[in-house]
């Protein structure tokens, strides 16, 4: 056994743990990091764009980031929090482009109106209303809406051709949405990296993560076409393993870690690569979701840019698999019950018997079925332009509620040692694309001593550093513009 001592390590190399690397190059470039993936290329789990479920997201278009309550009412300030999110990234990314740390943007960001779109009078009159609140928002100005078919068309005709004509449907569009290759964007940020002094290790697993007297932690590795294992000594260490996080976390032994469990939900989605399809939809189109569906299982038709090549999803159908990771193990979800967890999954269990129901009910989908989704949007699908490919896990978060027991959260979460010393991410949507702010956020909270010193550097980078762009209507129409231009998305 060999150790080897460096200030970080990143477990996973996927958006998030390129993210931080990237972050800590830019603000401590004397620092030493280490990567370490178990599969053969980084970006090859949820990074990779045809296991992401959603690409670019900003609220502009999603639902579920803007519920209608139980007596009716609706409420921005999610919508509004997710977008100032994903503007954070972008400002970043700006930033990166004009750095030359990331080279060409159309290879990772691509322009793609991104809409919503509902049937059936209850749903055409819940988005009016959520088109109405969102219009007078800053950062959703120009925010279109269009209960008329023939505008609609015009928007995107896939959706209304062959359509029955007495139907009820409404759509909204915002023409400056976004499409992320996340795959690719990784894929860049790792290369600077390497280019810059940071190790990356392929097929090479985390086994063990144990912390030392002095704080640091030994971290036990094993090359999978190699049969010596070693150790590295790290003065920080961040899980970004997607939902292999969980029981690397686990493994650690931190206390904050009590009490989680993860629920994993597998899909699938419709592909067509038939540009005489494609060529006739240029937007990423939201729908509602069915009742008991989780929101990530929302149905969109959505284009997407990959190595230069556009496609069209559909979907996602819902599935199970006790795997935590698309290349996982059956036995993830089993080896992850712990005693301090048990009672949390058993509560949810209990409180989410429609979300069983749905599940089952997409298990036993036959591909009629699926398909009559798919023409529930677009009207003409031939089922010879369409196939299925598998999209990546995702590994929701349970945890403790003092009222119910335990609860299903939707979202992110980071869970972060007293100390600072570890920290690592749960979790999936909005995921990805908020990844800057919540690594800012990892900055802050593991770092204490140094962010100080690091504030400057960020708002240099980042220009709505610590403020919110909604807040003032001039701001937000110049930043935009700005982030638009520097990364190519003027049409």
């Amino acid at each position: 056994m060999s150790t080897k001592n460096v200030d970080v390590v990143l477990v996973g190399g996927g958006i998030m743990s390129a993210t931080l690397g990237i972050m800590l190059k830019q603000l401590q470039p004397d620092w030493s990091i280490l990567a370490f993936e178990r599969l053969s290329d980084v970006a090859l789990e949820s990074s990779n764009p045809w296991n992401n479920a959603g690409t670019g997201h900003a609220a502009l278009a999603e639902l579920n980031y803007m519920p209608e309550a139980p007596d009716g009412s609706l409420e921005t300030s999610r919508a509004v929090n997710i977008n100032e999110q994903f503007q954070v990234s972008r400002q970043f990314w700006s930033s990166l482009v004009s750095r030359g740390v990331l080279p060409e943007p159309g290879s990772f960001i691509n322009p793609t109106p991104h809409m919503t779109f509902v049937r059936g009078e209850a749903n055409v009159d819940y988005l009016r209303r959520r088109w109405e609140l969102l219009k007078d928002e800053p950062l959703f100005a120009g925010i279109e809406f269009s209960d008329d078919p023939s505008v609609i068309y015009r928007w995107a005709p896939l959706l209304i051709r062959d359509r029955e004509k007495n139907e009820r449907i409404a759509a909204t569009r915002v023409v400056g949405g976004t499409d992320v290759d996340f795959g690719s964007l990784t894929h860049q940020l790792f290369d600077h990296l390497v280019r810059n002094g940071a190790e990356l290790k392929l097929e090479t697993e985390v086994q063990k993560l144990k912390k030392q007297k002095d704080g640091s932690w030994d971290v036990s590795v094993r090359e999978l076409v190699g049969t010596t294992p070693y150790t590295v000594n790290a003065k920080f260490v961040f899980v970004g393993a997607g939902g292999h996080a969980l029981p690397l976390l686990q493994k650690s032994g931190i206390p904050e870690i009590k009490g989680f469990g993860g629920f994993p939900i597998s899909g699938m989605f419709f592909r067509t690569d038939n540009q005489a399809v494609v060529s006739q939809h240029d937007a990423k189109v939201y729908g509602k979701a069915a009742v008991g569906a989780p929101p990530m299982s929302v149905p969109h038709l959505d284009t997407r840019v990959v190595d230069g090549q556009s496609s069209l999803l559909f979907g996602p159908y819902a599935g199970f698999s006790p795997k935590f990771l698309k290349t996982g193990s059956w036995l993830d979800l089993p080896a992850s019950v712990r005693p301090h967890n048990l009672w949390p999954m058993l509560a949810v269990a209990r409180d989410n018997i429609d979300l069983m129901k749905y599940l089952i009910g997409e298990l036993l989908a036959s591909k009629k079925k699926r398909l009559a989704a798919l023409r529930e949007f677009m009207p003409t699908a031939d089922e010879k332009d369409w196939y299925l490919i598998t999209a990546g896990q995702r590994v929701q978060v349970m945890k403790k509620d003092a009222k119910r027991g335990g609860v299903l959260q939707f979202g992110t979460e980071v869970i972060t040692a007293a100390d600072g010393s570890i920290s690592g991410l749960l979790g999936a949507s909005p995921g990805a694309s908020t990844a800057v702010p919540i690594m800012i956020d990892l900055l802050k909270r593991c770092f204490p001593t140094r962010y100080p010193e690091w504030e400057k550097a960020l708002s240099t980078m980042i220009p709505s550093f610590g403020t919110t762009l909604n807040s003032d209507r001039k701001r937000t129409k110049r930043e935009l513009e700005a982030t638009a231009e520097a990364l190519q998305l003027t049409r």
